[in-house]
Formats: C-alpha cells, structure tokens, sequence
C-alpha cells in the first residue's frame, strides 16, 4: 500500500512547485513538533523512560503490588512509630499505591502508543519531496491515519505482550473486556496520534483493572486452597508463576500499617539493587539449584524414624554404662546428616485435628508392638488401615477426661486451665492425659524416651498432640527452672527416690514455687513389700525437699489413687531442717543452665525477690499471655534495644501485626491443615502468642546461642525448649506441619553446615508441610535454591531492602541415590 502512494506521487513529482514545496516543509514540521510534544506528555517524571513492557514488565508490576502488601521488617521490632498515626501512614501508601497505578498506565502507554508516534515522523519525514502537488495536504493526512493503523497493528501482533495477555485473559472470562478493546481500538484509529495515545492509555488501565478484578473474583470462588493442593507434579516455574498470581490478586491496602518497623518503609522495586532482587534472580534458575546441591537417601537401620542424635549407635556402643539411662540420652554423630530420610511405604496425609486425637493412619507410624503390650489397657489398639486410641492408659484405662476431672476434683486449686496451664508430663505413653487436656485449655508437654515402648513419642506426634523424646538420666532437663505450673507423672516408671533423689530433684528445678507435683502410681495405692518401700522413701525424700503432701485422692471408677504435692515458695524451710539432705546447690550453680549440664543432687534455692522471677505466681490464663512479665526491669535493655517491658511489648504487638496481615493469608499456607508448629527461633514467643485462637500449638525453640527468653516464654502460659540447630532435634521424623525461622539461617551459617540444617528440616517436617523464612535476601535465597534442590514449591518468595520473606512446602521427594550412615547401623 505505501508502494503504491509512494509511485503515485513521484508520477507526478515534475509538476510541482518551489510554494507547494514549502507548504509541505510547514506541515511536517508542526506534524513532528506535535509528536514530540505528545511523547513527552507521556514520559514519567521521575525519569522511567523507555522502560521494556512485556513480560519483565508483568513481573515489575506484580513485585510492586507485592512490595506494598507483605511490606515488613523481617524480625526487628517496631520504632516508637509503631504508636504513632495510623491514618497518616494510610495517607502515604494510598497515595503510592495511586502513583504506582499511574506508572503502570504509563508504561503500557508507551509500548501501546509510542511506537506508533515515533514512526509517524520517520514516515512523514522520507515523504517530504515526493508531495508536491496541489493535493499534496489531502494525501498527507490520509498517509498519517494508514501510518497510526499500521502501527497499531503492530503493536497488538506483538509489541505489547503485557496488554495482549491481559486482553486475552479478559476475553476469557468477561465477554465485555473484549467489546471494550475492540471500541478503544476502533476509537484510536479515528483520532489524532496525541489522543488516540490518551484514550489507548485510559482503556489500558480499564482493562488491567477488570482483569485484576475478575482474577480476584476467581480466586474467592475457587478457594485458595485447589492451588496449594495441586505441587505434586507441578514445575519449579510453575510455582514461581503462582505466587505472583497470588500476590496480584490480593487487597492493595490490606498491609497499609506494616512499614512501621525499626528498618523504615520499604524501597520501590526500581531502586532495589540487583543483589537484592532474589526472587527475579532466582525465578529462572531452577534446574541449576537442583544440580548445585545433591542429595541422598539414608540409609541407616532406623529406616524411616531416623532421629540422628538418639540413633547414633556406634557411640552408644561404646558407652561405658547404661545404668543411668545414657544410651537414651543424645548422642550426635560428629557431622550432622546431609541425607533424607526415607517416608514409610504407603505414606499418607496425616488425618486432621480433632480426628486425629482418635485415629491415625497405622501407614504414617506402622508399628504394632505398643497395640499388643498396651492394647488392654486403652492405650492404642489396631484398627484396619488406622491405629485408634481409646483415650485410655495405664492409670486411666476408663477414658483421659474422667482421670483428669479426678484430679481437679482432689484439689480445687489446681483450676486446670486457669491456675494450672503448662504441664510437664513424664513417662508419657502416647500423650492422651495431654491430649484430652486441650479441652481444658491445658498445654502439655509429654515427655519419654525412644525405647522398647515402640514410637510412642511419634504416636503422639501424629496425633497432634506435643511431646518429645527425652529421658531422665545424667543431664538436666532442656528447660529454664520454675517454668512449670504441674508436673504429673502416671506409671512413669521413673525411680525417683534413687541416688539422692537427683532425678526428683531434676524436677524440683522445673517446677514452679507454689506449684504441683502430681504422682499417679502404684506406691501411692498398693500395699505389697516393694510398693510399700517405694512409698516411704519417696515420703522421706519429699519431705527433706520441703514438699508438701497436700492430698492423696481416690479414683474410684479406674481404681488408682494420685499424690498431690506443692513446692515452697520461701526457704524457711531449708534453712530449718535438721539435715542438710539433700543439700542446697553452690551458689554458682545456675539452675537456669540447662543444655547439656550434668545433674546434680542438690536444691536450688527459691526466689524471694519480689522483683526475681519465680517469687510471685503468674496472672491466669489467658490475661498471662501478653502481660509484662512483673521481673522484666527498665533498666535492662531487651533483645532488641529497648527497655526490656517496652521491647517485650513492642515484640508481641509486631507479631500479632505480622500474623494477621501477612501470614494468614497470601503466602500459600492452609492453616486449617496446621496443627503441629515450631518457632525454630522464638525470642518472646509472640508468633505463637499471635496463633492462640487457631486449633494448633507452637514449640518455642530458644536456640542455646541466643539470648535465654525461654522463661518469658513459659510466664505467658507458652512452652518451649532449648536446642542446639547444628545437632538434630529429638523429634521423630514426619512430625510437625509449619517450621517458622526468623532470622536463623543466616546466624547458622557462620557455625553449621547449612545443607545439614535444611536436611534436618526436611526430617522434621511432614509432606506437604510448611517452612516460612525470615532473613536477609542473601539467606533467603541461599535457602530458597535449596528447598528448589528439594523439590519443595515455593509458595511465596520477596525480599527488599536486603530483607526477605520466603514460604516453600515440602513434597513427597525422595531422591533414588543412597548414603549409608556407619553410625546408625548396627
């Protein structure tokens, strides 16, 4: 067609004149002058000129959206902004979010219309000597509407893959988006190249939002949950697409106030410097992560309830003793695994809470020996494909929830619930004194150790219900002292009354002043020789620590009967007795030290201090949960700088903050499919304070390289453990739906193998669980190119300012090559 007029017009070129020619001058000069000036109208004042729009663009817009919504400071508390004008704060990220939709019209502007514009002179400048007839004005401006057409042609095949794809995306799902496109589209080819910009700009920005409004709509009707369940065999890239889906698709201002920490507003992702734009850097990199790092299957004689520390058996060989209970104490392989741990044939999804209090799939835990020992006394029985669980055990055959209404009913005060919160149980079977305890409001720490009681930790475990696997024997607890509201012990098997009473005393260090020590067992009730020598030396022993018998109560209906006792809370007592046996600890002994210490069969001193911690007894629950703890002092600074009382406040309102805003909705997480939870570094707890409505429970882990908040942790009615994360934790594999890790990672990089580390999350985490990270962008992706090595789906990735946020879940991977453990066969 240009062929065509540009023959036409040289046939005629002898006929024109020098007057025709200037005219011609004239015209195309205010033609370009117009163009140039409708080009700069479009150019963004902040000098983002000539920005590419296509697919970078696409990501470019998702990570700004993405950028005001999970906008937080990684772990650091709150400034004193934190209290300052909400509404303020409001003001400023509606009026970013405004200027962000005007870039975002601009671009698409530019791809859509400039292209077009800046043609227009080129043409019109190559056609200047060749008008030169009278007609010449008339054929100029029919060769600027073919121009403007051609270009816009163009422009749809293939210049603007962002506006393309959002219009198909747009004829899918609303019929109208497309008579819009087809209207603007018609409009612009009628009118001047500076209008049909404009106009092509405002039907842009209609259009974006429509598909951003139908993409919302879709996602509210289908449930957010169908894309969480589709990983098994979806592509690394995939999920990267996924979570920008979902990061569109969320409210702009829902995280309007969550800029308010100690490390300011976040930056604009065009100021983002390339080492912190992780998640672009790593979107594309998929089968090199899976080649950087290699794994293997272990093999050990475990098999697939591998616990490296309480499985090391080449060391355990070479104990000298095991009358002490050293061969069930941790024992780490010099060098943490790098392998995982294979999944029982026949693996399946762990059955849902409350269900899973009565049943699990005998699949997950396919053990049988505990059914045949236990099975009469309502322990645990085999069902077909699930194992069920009565509610009974040895003391309670007759059901959990009548054992446990006897004891409150033998002493009031105990006000499961209220007074009485955090329980340590000990010798716990499969944990159903802890898991009908729930129904009380109770949280229960079930303790007992991995031995000829096959899986009875992990029994627990997948039930639900929080239990480790520990053993009294030569070191102390891994808790803070008087951290405990009740000790219960029934059938426990534990001799307390041995050597001094050292294990009795052990629990003397974890309880509470003022609380409990219930002991439901066969010397309370039963008049044999031995039971009958059991009793008076436990009297004799208890006595001598200044415990006081308060009660033996009967329960009629089980046919057992429980001891009550209360720990002092003062010295008197210590300081009258006529012997000092056993005797008060050295006054260097710190009964808050805990890993790895050797026990010692001596009493620590109570609290007196009204300002010390354990000389007064906590508020009830739940107005315990975010009271200051009354012995946090001003005059200290806490974690993170400030006074401790204001640091503690300041931690549990940012969480609470951070929970509601951000991880409740929009990483990819089903919480309605998490019960099992560990904060694998807890500070305060406030993640877990921030989880109390939802049907879970969290284990505060305390690494033993961090600041000792474990005791503030259990002041709120919270528990939690110390734990060393270079050595396995004492956990049974496939045991726990959500590990949260707040700027951990980066610290055990510079101590631990970080590829062990991630191995042993990969143990500890069930398939299809949850791993959310919280660190420095350098971390973030260290850790994300693993967990793409894994196979796990990145649920959520975005890092800013040299901060980052990560969600990724586990998949039922194994990989085909196998490691052989020397120190786990036996």
């Amino acid at each position: 067609m240009a062929s065509g007029r540009y023959t036409r017009i040289d046939a005629r070129g002898k006929s024109s004149n020098y007057c025709s020619t200037i005219v011609v001058v004239v015209i195309v000069a205010a033609c370009l002058v117009g163009a140039w000036i409708t080009m700069s109208s479009s150019v963004d004042p902040t000098g983002y000129v000539g920005m590419s729009v296509g697919k970078d663009a696409k990501q470019h817009i998702a990570s700004e959206k993405s950028s005001r919504e999970f906008e937080d400071n990684s772990g650091d508390l709150p400034e004193d902004s934190l209290k300052g004008n909400i509404e303020q704060a409001s003001e400023r990220d509606e009026s970013d979010s405004k200027s962000q939709e005007n870039e975002n019209v601009v671009q698409e502007s530019e791809n859509s219309g400039e292209s077009g514009q800046q043609e227009k002179p080129e043409k019109s400048g190559s056609d200047e000597d060749e008008r030169v007839d009278a007609n010449k004005e008339k054929e100029v401006e029919s060769a600027k509407d073919e121009d403007v057409k051609n270009a816009e042609e163009d422009s749809n095949t293939g210049g603007d893959e962002t506006t393309e794809k959002i219009k198909q995306e747009s004829e899918e799902n609303n019929d109208d988006s497309k008579i819009k496109t087809d209207e603007a589209e018609e409009k612009s080819e009628s009118e001047e190249s500076s209008e049909g910009a404009k106009e092509k700009t405002d039907d842009s920005k209609l259009k974006t939002d429509e598909a951003e409004e139908k993409s919302g709509s879709e996602e509210s009707s289908e449930g957010a949950n169908e894309k969480i369940e589709e990983v098994k065999d979806e592509t690394d890239s995939q999920s990267q697409e996924q979570v920008s889906t979902e990061s569109e698709s969320k409210d702009k201002a829902e995280l309007l106030d969550e800029t308010s920490t100690q490390t300011g507003a976040w930056s604009t992702q065009k100021a983002e410097s390339e080492k912190q734009k992780v998640s672009e850097k790593s979107s594309d990199s998929s089968s090199e992560d899976q080649k950087a790092y290699k794994w293997k299957l272990c093999n050990v004689t475990a098999g697939p309830d591998y616990i490296p520390c309480l499985d090391n058996i080449q060391a355990i060989k070479r104990l000298p003793s095991t009358g002490h209970y050293e061969h069930r104490e941790r024992h780490c392989p010099e060098e943490a695994p790098t392998c995982l741990v294979p999944l029982p044939e026949g693996y399946k999804t762990s059955v849902r809470w409350p269900k899973s209090r009565e049943k699990i799939w005998f699949a997950n835990v396919p053990h049988l020996k505990l059914a045949e020992v236990k099975g009469h006394q309502n322990w645990v029985q085999a069902s077909g494909e699930y194992i069920t669980f009565p509610g009974g055990g040895t003391q309670f055959v007759h059901g959990a929830t009548r054992y446990i209404d006897f004891i409150e009913k033998t002493l009031p005060d105990i006000a499961w619930g209220r007074r009485s919160r955090v329980v340590l149980d000990v010798g716990c079977g499969v944990a159903s004194f802890g898991g009908f305890l729930f129904d009380k409001d109770v949280l229960t720490l079930s303790l007992a150790p991995k031995d000829e009681h096959e899986a009875q930790v992990q029994f627990a475990l997948e039930r639900g219900i929080p239990a480790i696997s520990a053993v009294m024997g030569t070191k102390r607890l891994p808790f803070p002292s008087n951290a405990f509201d009740i000790v219960h012990c029934a059938r426990c098997r534990v001799p307390w009354h041995a050597e001094g009473g050292k294990l009795l005393l052990e629990l003397n260090r974890v309880l509470r002043p003022g609380s409990y020590f219930v002991w439901s067992a066969t010397p309370v009730y039963r008049k044999d020789d031995e039971n009958v020598a059991i009793w008076k030396a436990m009297s004799k022993l208890t006595k001598s620590m200044c415990w006081e018998l308060l009660k033996i109560g009967k329960d009629t209906v089980n046919g057992v009967s429980a001891a009550i006792y209360r720990k002092p809370m003062s010295n008197d007592c210590y300081e009258n007795r006529m012997k000092s046996e056993p005797p008060l600890c050295q006054e260097s002994d710190n009964p808050n030290a805990a890993w790895d210490i050797p026990m010692e069969a001596c009493l620590h001193k109570v609290p007196t201090d009204p300002s010390e911690r354990g000389s007064q007894l906590p508020a009830k629950w739940p107005s315990r949960l975010d009271k200051t703890p009354y012995w946090l002092k001003e005059t200290e600074a806490g974690v993170y700088g400030k006074a401790a009382p204001k640091d503690f406040i300041a931690d549990n309102k940012h969480w609470k903050r951070v929970v509601a805003d951000s991880y409740m909705d929009g990483i990819g997480i089903d919480w309605s499919s998490v019960r099992n939870v560990m904060d694998m570094r807890a500070i305060y707890g406030g993640f877990a304070a921030a989880l109390k409505d939802l049907k879970l429970w969290v284990m505060n882990v305390v690494p033993v390289t961090s600041p000792d908040t474990l005791p503030v942790i259990y002041e709120r009615g919270l528990f939690g453990i110390y734990h060393n994360w270079c050595e396995s934790f004492n956990t049974y594999p496939r045991t726990y739906d959500l590990l949260h890790a707040d700027h951990l990672f980066s610290d055990l990089k510079k101590r631990c193998n970080l590829k062990a580390v991630m191995a042993e999350v990969d143990r500890i985490l069930r398939p299809e669980g949850s791993l959310i990270v919280r660190d420095n962008a350098e971390t973030i992706a260290e850790v994300e190119s693993m967990a793409k090595s894994l196979h796990w789906k990145i649920k959520f990735t975005f890092s800013k300012d040299n901060e980052g946020l990560l969600s990724v879940r586990k998949t039922r991977w194994r990989p085909s090559e196998v490691e052989t453990i020397r120190s786990a066969i036996a």
